[in-house]
């Protein structure tokens, strides 16, 4: 009996370290990347570290309570029971001075700054798993794809996981790509999938980099975590400011609530508008993702004039309803009086219009 099961561990062994090499779950950085990670001074024993002390799980969590509930003690409405609203936009119609920005659902988004066309963290392949149907989007809020979108001049990508960093999407997305500007080690990954090392620029926290004579980037650190496959925090995650002399922003990133948002308002802020996420939280993972009141604790500590919040309302990565982010967050912020946009999937943000309304479109109409 002994040897059988080892002969099955020894196969299930040999399965994962065969599966783990197919090209969707990337590559580990090697050569000069992997010296510029190892001279970083937040890559210490071996990994990325937050700026400050991060756990993946809560006090009295761990990943057999985390696993049980999610396969046991699922909460209501965790996917929509009808078809999501979305506005079809024709992206290819706009100018390249129209100053606009389109959510596509979580985070993925097309925005166009100081005569640029970036996309942020594109998904169109239907699945935020490195398996097609593994965690499927919901319906009505996968309505775009790579044909839909002009060139883009620069692709920012804010982390490795598979709900940011989609592999036939950027397959696919190759021939329209000028740029690639991501944390170090993401660019492993993306050179495997066809990216030319030349199109990537993999950089640090506290980087400042000139797009053109128009548009500064920085990167700004998020707390968070990385990871394809079985190791984590090989890579680094962040986010982007993008300054143009009449406007700023935040392309926030996933983060947990922490003293980087103060910090990140003082060193660039006020910004126009600050996208953050508000979603796939839970208590049992605090300190990597914010609870809807702490996005809007964060859009006051960073001085936003107004907030774009995403990483809802297209896939189902924790256990909570599809709705409450968005609910939760719009009914704080009326309380406090912070600006915020919701548009739908597919709907034109107007970036120089703080004054542009939208309707509650995740309540189910009457």
């Amino acid at each position: 009996m002994f040897l059988v099961g080892l002969v099955v561990v020894s196969l299930v062994v040999v399965i994962v370290r065969q599966a783990l090499r197919l090209p969707v779950f990337g590559a580990k950085a090697k050569g000069m990347r992997k010296e510029r990670i190892q001279a970083s001074p937040h890559f210490l024993k071996g990994q990325f570290q937050n700026p400050m002390p991060t756990p993946a799980f809560t006090e009295g969590y761990g990943m057999a309570k985390v696993t049980w509930e999610w396969l046991f003690d699922r909460a209501p409405k965790r996917n929509p029971d009808r078809r999501l609203p979305a506005v079809k936009t024709d992206l290819l119609a706009f100018q390249k001075t129209d100053e606009v920005l389109v959510w596509f659902g979580h985070s993925s988004y097309y925005f166009q700054l100081g005569g640029l066309r970036f996309l942020v963290d594109p998904v169109f392949s239907g699945s935020a798993s490195p398996f097609k149907k593994g965690i499927p989007a919901f319906a009505g809020t996968n309505e775009y794809g790579v044909d839909d979108l002009p060139d883009i001049d620069v692709l920012l990508i804010t982390h490795d996981h598979y709900d940011h960093l989609d592999y036939p999407t950027i397959r696919a997305l190759l021939p329209k790509i000028n740029q690639v500007y991501c944390g170090l080690g993401v660019g492993a990954h993306l050179q495997r999938w066809g990216v030319p090392a030349g199109q990537l620029r993999e950089f640090d926290w506290h980087h400042h980099h000139q797009i053109n004579s128009q548009i500064q980037l920085s990167t700004v650190p998020t707390r968070h975590f990385s990871g394809r496959g079985l190791i984590r925090n090989g890579t680094l995650w962040l986010g982007f400011v993008i300054e143009t002399p009449a406007f700023k922003m935040l392309v926030g990133g996933d983060s947990g609530y922490g003293h980087h948002f103060q910090e990140i308002g003082a060193k660039h802020g006020p910004f126009d508008l600050a996208i953050l996420e508000n979603g796939q939280y839970d208590r049992k993972w605090k300190y990597i993702h914010m609870q809807p009141e702490e996005v809007l604790q964060a859009a006051q500590d960073l001085r936003a004039k107004r907030l774009l919040p995403v990483h809802s309302a297209k896939f189902a990565l924790a256990n909570h309803p599809w709705d409450e982010p968005l609910s939760r967050i719009h009914k704080s912020a009326q309380q406090q009086k912070v600006l915020l946009a919701t548009p739908k999937i597919g709907e034109i943000l107007q970036l120089q219009n703080p004054a542009q309304t939208f309707d509650t479109w995740w309540i189910k109409p009457a």
